[in-house]
């Protein structure tokens, strides 16, 4: 999921301001609430307290219980209980008798059945000791929890009543400065937070190239061994993968030089030394004259083994420097089989093979090099007929599939070991290691075969089952009418 560095660094940056900005909402939630609380609190003391002194002293001014000087007074009682209110949008005044019951209340703060309900016994009965402070809705009274203050009215020694004040807005006012304030911190937090980040994750990109820089000057000194660790799935470990495939890759060719230069060593001593030896045994009369004919005949063979070897390995240096060009061109496959098949009439007659040519149609067009096209095919059927069992099937056969080609030599022999199939297509390879049957390949023909095979964007696989058969087969594109037209033309 968070494989690139830029999304570690975006998604740490963002979950950095996500949490700080929590946190900042939390902490200036808390303020302007404190700050909510404790103002609603004296506001709610003073308005119960004003109202309360008001209606404590009429009564006693007038020595008459609640209830009867509310009756008489009504009009006055609402119209101070508006102006103690009128600038505190968020508070409501109402009162209540000895017994709970509402007896008085502002009608544009309270609904209209307000005046029908009663205060909790109970919290009447408290009130006789001290005054009501608590948020809370009196036992089902008000709808919803809000801050409350009750004080009791007394006719000299005794309750008669009780002043309630209770807030009608749950908002909470800005607090600016405290605000700002949290904001700083916060500020300050984050990018104290995002320098750490950085560092680490800085720290995280530098120190597996100081460790590639370590490992390059290793190589230098021909140290092919060393790797640097890869942790993580960023950019930077598959930085430190590719460096160390490249490592490998380093290594495996200094193997391969090795080995190229240890076979291609023996590949030209052995002819050499057996034209050697043959031309000093003509010349020292060792070889008598009658033999001279044979001899000079198997020095003609191995001269021209030399020669293909010289030549095969021209052509390998040509592919890999990018210097054989090759021209593509429309051709009949199923022409060029034949006359491949042909070619190998003798060698099939002797050892009495048994040919099958199996093609979806007479003649199959394919868009490729011709002659490289040739190359291929022509050595891996000679490979066919060379590694074919006496009396064995030997087949070629070419299908159409998804606009591509298939050609495919297969032939009962001794086949391939499945643990020498990954290493057909290499430089020298040679299933014949004593060359009793193969006594003239070099081992590159494969190797040249999947190198123009690969330039023409194409595959070439082996199928083997050893000592039963072995199976080779690659792709050509298929030629268009077009193509095929043009190659007409020419």
């Amino acid at each position: 999921m968070f494989k690139s560095i830029f999304t570690k660094y975006i998604t740490a940056f963002i979950a950095i301001t996500v949490v700080s900005f929590t946190v900042l909402s939390v902490i200036v939630g808390m303020m302007m609430t404190s700050f909510y609380t404790q103002t609603n609190k004296k506001t709610l003391e003073a308005v119960s307290q004003t109202a309360h002194d008001y209606l404590e002293q009429r009564i006693n001014a007038e020595g008459v219980p609640l209830g009867a000087f509310i009756r008489e007074n009504e009009n006055e009682v609402k119209t101070y209980i508006a102006s103690v209110t009128r600038y505190q949008s968020d508070v409501a005044v109402f009162i209540c008798d000895e017994f709970g019951k509402i007896k008085v209340y502002d009608t544009s703060r309270f609904p209209s059945d307000f005046g029908s309900k009663a205060v909790p016994q109970r919290l009447i009965f408290s009130l006789f000791e001290e005054p009501y402070s608590s948020h809370s809705n009196l036992g089902g009274l008000l709808p919803s929890k809000r801050a409350v203050r009750g004080i009791p009215l007394k006719l000299g020694e005794m309750t008669v009543g009780a002043v309630f004040v209770c807030s009608t807005d749950e908002s909470v006012n800005e607090l600016i400065e405290s605000a700002i304030r949290a904001i700083i911190t916060i500020c300050i937090w984050v990018l104290f937070a995002t320098l750490v980040a950085v560092y680490f994750i800085s720290e995280r990109i530098i120190s597996p190239l100081k460790q590639m820089s370590k490992a390059a000057k290793s190589f230098a000194m021909g140290k092919l061994d060393v790797r640097v660790p890869v942790t993580g799935r960023d950019e930077i470990s598959e930085l430190a993968v590719a460096f160390n495939d490249m490592a490998a890759s380093m290594a495996n060719l200094e193997t391969m030089r090795s080995s190229f230069l240890s076979n291609v060593s023996h590949d030209l001593r052995t002819p050499m030394t057996t034209i050697s030896g043959f031309i000093d045994g003509i010349l020292d009369g060792t070889i008598p004259k009658e033999k001279h004919e044979y001899y000079l005949r198997m020095i003609s063979d191995e001269v021209r083994r030399l020669s293909r070897l010289v030549a095969a390995l021209l052509d390998v240096s040509r592919i890999q420097a990018g210097e054989r060009k090759f021209t593509m061109g429309a051709f009949d496959i199923c022409e060029m089989a034949r006359v491949i098949l042909i070619s190998f009439e003798q060698q099939i007659e002797k050892k009495k093979l048994d040919v099958e040519f199996d093609t979806e149609d007479e003649n199959i067009f394919v868009y490729a090099d011709r002659d490289a096209i040739y190359q291929i095919l022509y050595n891996i059927c000679d490979n066919a007929v060379k590694f074919s069992s006496e009396g064995g099937k030997y087949r070629i056969k070419i299908s159409e599939k998804d606009k591509r080609i298939f050609v495919s030599v297969y032939n009962e022999g001794i086949g391939i070991p499945s643990d020498e199939l990954p290493h057909v297509f290499e430089r020298f390879y040679k299933n014949d290691k004593s060359r009793s049957l193969d006594k003239l390949g070099v081992g590159l023909g494969m190797y040249i075969s999947k190198s123009i095979i690969d330039a023409h964007n194409e595959e070439i696989w082996v199928k083997s089952k050893y000592g039963e058969y072995c199976e080779f087969v690659f792709t050509v594109k298929k030629a268009s009418e077009g193509q095929i037209k043009k190659s007409y033309e020419k």
